[in-house]
Formats: C-alpha cells, structure tokens, sequence
C-alpha cells in the first residue's frame, strides 16, 4: 500500500489532496493546504485559464460553439458544464477567489442552449439539471428552483430518465446517478429537507435493488459499460461511480453492493492499482491520464476509498 499511496501522492495536487485527506488522514490544515495548490498549479489552474472572457469554456454552455456547425459525430466535452464539473472532481475550492470569480462569470452569461435560461436556472433535462445542481451548490449558486423540478419529476420506481418527457416511464441508471449527485451536493450545502432525503433514499433504493448492475428482471447485466470504470465519468454510470456517491451520501453497504464492491476488488492490479478502462470519446481540452488500459491514478485513489468504505461499513457524509 505504501507504494501505491507513494504513486497517487506523486501527482497533481487534485489528487494529491484528496489522498491526504480520504486515504491517508493528514490534518485538515495539511489537506488545505494541498487543496488551495489547484487554482493555482497543474489541471485546475490550466482548466480556469481556458474559460473564455464571456465567461464560458468553448463558447459554448453544454456544448462548444463549434459543435453547432461542425455536427461532430461524438459528444464534445470541452463547454462550460463539463468544464466546470471536471474542476469540482478535482476538488477546486469554491470560496477561492479565481473559482469565484470564474462562476460569476458562468452566472451572468453562459444560458443554456435548450431555451436560453440562465447557467443556474437549469433547462429540461434531469441529467443536466443534475448535474445544474451539482455545481451550483457546490460553487454556492441559488438552485433551490431546480431542486424543485427534479423532485417533482422523480418516477414510480425511484429514479429519474432525461426521456420522461418524451414518454419514458422506466428511470435510466445516467440520469438517476447525476441527479443524486446534485441532490446531495446540494443536502450537504444547504442541509436539505425531508422531501429531499425521502427522494434520495428511494432512489438508492433503484440502485440496490439492482445491485448498481443487474436488470431487476432478469438479474442480467445491464450494461456491459457499467462494469468498466472511466474518468471523468461524464453523464454515464458505472459501478465505481455508483458505489463511490454511496459512500459520499454515508449509505452503509449491505448484501445488495457485495457484488459491485467484489468487482472492484477483482480489477486491482498486481501493483496495487487501478487502470483506466473506459474513457467516453468525445474532444478534450487535454489528457489527465495515459489513457485506456494504462494505471489510473484517479480509479485508484477513488477504488480505494470505496474498498475502505466496505470495509468499515459505512462512512461520515462528504463528497
């Protein structure tokens, strides 16, 4: 272990600091300190640098400009959204005055491409909304009104599915894992209500019920893709990504994630680490990693903070 700690320590200070602080228990002022070293140095510090003086990354909000004209045959993922999300994963300190000012900028001009509605005002889709949330709750944005609409919008068997509006009456495990990552973002900044912690607990239920990868029906894999672990994740499930907002929401595991977390478990390498399996096409603004099939320091750091989440059985909330 000490080696691997060594390797995920030998990094950008967005992993570095949150191998002090979920694998390693630095003191807080410790981890701090590592954390303020994102806006400044390395990915964090090259990512706020690209937002454009319109405030948006790529000229676009969930899409770059570009995209409209050259109808690229894979989702881009250099626009604001996944911009911004990708600086929340590496843990961008929201009270730091250059997070600040670049999501003041987010706010007063980046709309949406659906209907033209305000960054944090959110549009029609639960996934994006989620993912809406996620942000502004994380970087302190009023989104009280799209918390309103995706718990109005949560179907009968307890998740959410971007296509409800078109009909679809069955939640998708994409949708269902952004919008609970929002929510809970938005819980820990906000403390919530019990309609929200009622609507969270039944969508954790949609998971568990299916083991976070099996048809409740049929027990058949859902999807492939879902056993198969990419970062950044992006709008897509899989299993580390579901097991790892399990233990950011502090649920306790129980029989029901035995076997994703025996997934994870089985993919550590003879070196202690994970790769990097399933890296969603789409253009980038750069690499974080060396790509498929190549040790991921990220799946690392992430696996391993689940396995000790199994182990001690459950854990404080805290994303």
């Amino acid at each position: 272990m000490a080696t691997v700690i060594e390797w995920l320590l030998d990094s950008d200070p967005s992993v570095r600091w949150q191998v002090m602080r979920d694998l390693t228990g630095a003191p807080a002022d410790v981890v701090a300190a590592e954390r303020s070293r994102v806006a400044t140095e390395g990915w964090g510090a090259r990512l706020l640098g690209l937002q454009g003086p319109d405030g948006q990354w790529d000229g676009g909000t969930h899409f770059p400009r570009w995209a409209w004209e050259s109808e690229p045959s894979e989702q881009p993922w250099t626009a604001t959204t996944h911009s911004l999300l990708v600086l929340r994963d590496l843990g961008l300190d929201p009270a730091d005055e250059r997070a600040r000012s670049a999501v003041a900028l987010v706010r007063e001009n980046s709309k949406w491409e659906e209907g033209g509605q305000d960054f944090f005002a959110g549009e029609v889709e639960p996934c994006i909304n989620g993912m809406a949330v996620a942000l502004g709750a994380y970087f302190g944005e009023s989104v009280q009104g799209i918390v309103d609409r995706l718990l109005g919008g949560q179907l009968s068997d307890g998740g959410w599915n971007c296509w409800a509006e078109h009909g679809a009456t069955v939640s998708s495990f994409h949708t269902t894992i952004c919008v609970l990552e929002g929510l809970l973002e938005y819980q820990l900044a906000t403390g919530g209500s019990p309609e929200m912690t009622a609507a969270r607990l039944r969508a954790h239920e949609y998971l568990l019920e299916r083991r976070l990868f099996r048809r409740l029906s049929t027990g058949e894999v859902i999807d492939p893709a879902f056993t198969v672990f990419a970062f950044p994740t992006r709008w897509h499930f899989d299993v580390l990504r579901g097991l790892d907002y399990l233990r950011s929401a502090g649920a306790a595991p129980d029989e029901r994630t035995a076997e994703a977390i025996e997934l994870v478990r089985s993919k550590r390498d003879e070196d202690g680490r994970w790769l990097l399996e399933n890296t969603h096409p789409g253009a980038v603004h750069f690499e974080m990693e060396e790509g498929d099939g190549r040790p991921s320091r990220w799946n690392t750091l992430r696996a391993l903070r689940v396995l000790d989440w199994a182990q001690s059985g459950s854990v404080q909330q805290g994303s």
